[in-house]
């Protein structure tokens, strides 16, 4: 964790343990592989109109109801797995969401099968470094031209629940953006 003076600024994850750790290791911080960054795009659309926060104390949950997030496994899953997981308290029970989770792994698998990685593909629309960091969350933008052209590309691949918006959230996730806001303990 990292130390904080009484001066310390954090972006977010002030009142929750959980979420300042998520806030301080993980956040913001580059992530590299398919399943890793499958697993990312997973729970970004899981957290669509919910809060993150809901999402991090469900993540084991949803690591043991989609196997580890291996995408080739999850691929398999049919109509009686999405049952399955409808009925999993551990996990946020939205169908089209666990759909969308299964439709992405086989549309990930497919693109391994042609040569291609989502790792590839996702960092192929990492922007250049910003000069200056965001001062305040005013300054955070919702969408950028990189997030709209990776949801575009993502779709084109046939993955689905991937908007603009949700892709953004996706790139500071991973480590593709830092938005952590000037004078953050995690920044940088």
């Amino acid at each position: 964790m990292t130390s904080e003076s009484p001066l310390a600024v954090r972006c977010f994850g002030n009142d929750d343990p959980l979420y300042a750790t998520y806030h301080d290791e993980e956040w913001g911080v580059p992530v590299h592989g398919d399943a890793a960054l499958y697993e990312r795009l997973v729970l970004e659309a899981m957290q669509s109109g919910l809060s993150w926060l809901t999402v991090l104390r469900k993540r084991e949950g949803f690591r043991a109801a989609f196997a580890g997030f291996e995408p080739s496994v999850v691929a398999e899953f049919g109509p009686d797995d999405v049952e399955r997981l409808m009925a999993d308290a551990g996990i946020i029970r939205n169908r089209r969401k666990i759909e969308a989770a299964i439709t992405n792994a086989r549309a990930l698998v497919e693109l391994q099968a042609a040569g291609g990685s989502l790792d590839e593909l996702v960092w192929s629309h990492a922007p250049t470094p910003r000069s200056e960091p965001p001062a305040t969350w005013a300054d955070v933008p919702a969408q950028t031209p990189e997030s709209v052209a990776l949801a575009k590309a993502l779709k084109k691949a046939g993955f689905v629940f991937v908007g603009p918006t949700t892709m953004y959230a996706a790139m500071q996730a991973c480590g593709l953006v830092d938005d952590h806001i000037a004078g953050c303990v995690a920044r940088g």
